[in-house]
């Protein structure tokens, strides 16, 4: 008999994270690997995962990566067909266009939507069926607190992450009774490669002060929610959003 702890292993999954070069995509699928999954991880060149899929290897994980850009539905269809079965999705490519929102054409609106929103329909669509075939699947979608917080200067994703997350309540409504369950997991201020700049910035320490934590995430302090959402310990956990920000969504501050 299993122990609650076994609950949140992930032995005999396999799981797909996209964007999962470096940030919190990498983080993410570190930390499926050590939860006993075999992991996919994903990026637009092959080359650039190389070294990350070594670092798993080394360390005794089972790894492979798909390349492919999300704008692409053959590329994204080829690269999925000779995967095998995928039982976790966790969808985190995101692209951001930080202009006012007067300064963005509606064709630029569009692709950052297709990109950061359909294109998460184009590749559940692929991996729902047999998700639903074997009566098991997770799917989980990383939106952010900009999706219920906006921000100035990025009105298409701020629209983009809302899609996310309302997609995935959809899916936690057409899919919960196939065994699938479909979550949104929504990060805070994380300290990635990305925002090193603006974390040394003065708008970087507002953002520290604004968080109740008073400090930025590390970038590994997302892995443990991932995990969950992915395990069986989560199997009724349906059409939910996890928040990881430190509670800076829970204040009342500006």
């Amino acid at each position: 008999m299993s122990t609650f702890p076994d609950q949140f292993r992930l032995n005999g999954r396999t799981a797909l994270v996209t964007g999962s070069g470096r940030g919190l995509g990498w983080e993410m699928a570190q930390g499926l690997a050590q939860a006993g999954a075999r992991v996919l991880l994903h990026g637009r060149d092959r080359t650039r995962l190389a070294p990350r899929l070594a670092d798993l290897h080394k360390a005794g994980h089972v790894a492979d990566a798909l390349a492919f850009d999300m704008a692409d539905r053959a590329a994204m269809k080829a690269a999925i067909a000779p995967a095998g079965a995928i039982d976790i999705l966790i969808h985190n490519v995101g692209e951001r266009d930080r202009r006012a929102f007067l300064d963005i054409e509606p064709e630029a609106f569009a692709r950052l939507i297709d990109v950061d929103l359909t294109a998460a329909h184009a590749l559940i669509s692929l991996l729902v069926p047999g998700m639903a075939e074997r009566g098991w699947g997770r799917l989980i979608l990383v939106t952010s607190i900009a999706g219920d917080l906006a921000v100035p200067n990025a009105s298409s994703y701020v629209t983009a992450k809302g899609g996310l997350a309302a997609l995935a309540r959809a899916l936690a409504v057409e899919f919960g009774a196939k065994g699938i369950t479909s979550n949104a997991l929504s990060p805070g201020f994380f300290a990635t490669e990305t925002n090193e700049k603006m974390i040394a910035s003065a708008n970087g320490e507002k953002h520290r002060e604004r968080c109740p934590a008073k400090r930025w995430a590390k970038p590994a302090e997302i892995a443990g929610a991932a995990i969950f959402l992915a395990s069986s310990a989560a199997s009724y956990v349906n059409g939910h959003t996890l928040v990881v920000d430190g509670g800076v969504s829970a204040t009342y501050l500006s």
